[in-house]
């Protein structure tokens, strides 16, 4: 079983989505700082994003946020945080979150969301890192995507061996247990599949 210092929470930032993802969030807050887990995020204190932290933070956990100057500037930091560091550029904050976590998770989001599970998904593939991914399917926000994923690997154009690599489940408790304990494909796990 891995034991998990800092988890990255990638999540919907809008204030405009129904108030049940929200509580979504906060339960992911909860979850992360009652397992004293450290939660690293993308630093804002809007809409799901915001949520997951002050919920962490209520419950006694430690926050870590990463923001761009950029959306900084715009006032749309979360200040209250434990720690927030100020990067440059989109590329930075995503690497300085990967580079912070032992593991992550998708909680329902857009397309920011679903461009930093799957980066860091495919980095766990390529052997970048081995650090588990996961999705929280709360609601089956996720299923038509993981139907989706299942299609492609059932047309090969995900490897057998990494059908599995993107956890999920509805609860977070479950998804936290699910990545704690899944088996992750090595690199020369693929390089051996792929060698002539």
């Amino acid at each position: 079983m891995r034991k998990f210092a800092r988890i990255a929470v990638y999540c919907g930032s809008s204030n405009e989505v129904d108030g049940r993802w929200l509580d979504v969030a906060r339960a992911m807050g909860r979850c992360l700082a009652e397992r004293r887990i450290d939660v690293v995020f993308g630093g804002g204190q809007v809409g799901l994003m915001g949520a997951v932290a002050d919920a962490a933070l209520a419950a006694g956990g430690r926050v870590h946020g990463v923001i761009p100057e950029k959306l900084f500037d715009l006032e749309l930091g979360h200040r209250g945080v434990t720690e927030l560091e100020v990067v440059q550029t989109m590329h930075q904050r995503k690497h300085r979150m990967a580079e912070l976590s032992d593991g992550f998770v998708a909680l329902p989001g857009g397309w920011g969301t679903l461009e930093e599970i799957f980066e860091v998904t495919t980095w766990t593939q390529l052997g970048y890192h081995h650090k588990p991914v996961g999705l929280l399917n709360a609601f089956g926000f996720y299923d038509s995507l993981l139907q989706f994923l299942s299609n492609a690997a059932d047309e090969r154009f995900i490897r057998e061996p990494h059908r599995g690599m993107l956890q999920h489940a509805a609860e977070p408790a479950a998804l936290l247990d699910g990545l704690a304990s899944c088996s992750l494909p090595t690199f020369d796990d693929l390089a051996r599949r792929v060698r002539p």
